[in-house]
């Protein structure tokens, strides 16, 4: 079964989370806690992200900085194989193309149908922190509908070099990501749409959203994607806000924006213990206004909220 069907067969809206593997060198045990915190809401799946390498700058020991590249968080593809095999939960790891040149997103696919891993979220990617403006990796792409193409063509039973797959494994299936508040290079709302439109023609099966605070841009976008022939279904992202800094921090990372009676409830606060109590009540009211809606599946961006994840399920699963 892919995630499309995991959610058909539930009878009321789904659960699933999203995990980051962990720093390098620091162990698993932190992100199996997660897990433990988590799996008994039923997830029907479990997002793992990946992470470009990046630059960062070493004491040479003469006085000099040495220029690098590092991957702070390697192991997707090991990460989402051993919370199956551990908990025999479905996961569904990110792709990208940031970071990545074709003949590693083919190496990917390939160790993970090895695996026996066959869904996936296809994603372009953030930038380098170091440019000004999204470039791609030598070998790479520039959009998420390249990437895409790629693996329908790797599904058909060929390489990228065109060579055919002398034992073509199971066919990958795939969400996307999308954007209620437009993503921040698209000029409007309608061209960010058109782009959604295209990854849903060329065989996405759903989208999931970026994390997001006002339900009512949730359905608005719904409703003009659906107007113009977007079918796949719409999975809201939550992330509940949790400490006080994220009040300034969350709108400019992620380019949204927070409601009025949400920022002013926060502004109250005195403690990121009071923005916790906050962010969990805004949310459940929140899931709970989706599920009315009939949304099919609610998934849930874990950094810093496992805690209030938790809260939020216990309530309203």
């Amino acid at each position: 079964m892919n995630v499309i069907d995991l959610i058909h067969s539930t009878k009321s809206t789904a659960f699933s989370f999203e995990v980051l593997p962990p720093l390098k060198g620091t162990g698993i045990d932190a992100l199996f806690r997660t897990i433990e915190q988590l799996k008994e809401f039923d997830p029907k799946y479990v997002n793992i992200t990946t992470h470009r390498s990046e630059y960062v700058y070493k004491d040479a020991g003469n006085g000099l900085m040495q220029r690098a590249r590092l991957r702070r968080r390697p192991g997707t593809i090991a990460v989402a194989a051993a919370i199956q095999n551990k908990y025999n939960l479905h996961v569904v790891p990110h792709i990208l193309c940031s970071g990545f040149s074709k003949e590693d997103i083919e190496y990917m696919l390939l160790d993970l149908q090895f695996l026996g891993i066959s869904d996936l979220l296809v994603l372009r990617g953030d930038k380098a922190k170091e440019d000004a403006s999204f470039k791609p990796t030598p070998g790479g792409y520039t959009h998420a509908t390249e990437l895409i193409g790629q693996i329908n063509r790797f599904n058909e039973g060929f390489f990228v070099d065109d060579t055919p797959i002398k034992v073509p494994g199971v066919p990958f299936s795939y969400g996307v990501a999308c954007y209620p508040e437009k993503h921040e290079e698209a000029p409007n709302l309608e061209t960010d749409l058109q782009v959604l439109k295209m990854k849903a023609d060329l065989g996405a099966q759903y989208a999931v959203t970026q994390l997001y605070y006002d339900n009512e841009k949730y359905f608005a976008f719904v409703e003009k994607a659906r107007a113009i022939g977007i079918n796949i279904p719409i999975i809201p992202g939550i992330k509940p806000l949790a400490k006080l800094s994220q009040l300034s921090m969350v709108p400019k990372t992620f380019h949204c924006d927070l409601p009025l009676a949400l920022s002013t409830e926060i502004q109250k606060c005195k403690s990121d213990e009071e923005v916790k109590q906050v962010g969990i009540e805004w949310a459940v009211q929140q899931c709970k206004e989706l599920m009315a809606h009939g949304v099919p599946s609610i998934h849930f961006y874990t950094v810093s909220a496992v805690d209030s994840i938790r809260e939020i399920a216990r309530q309203i699963y």
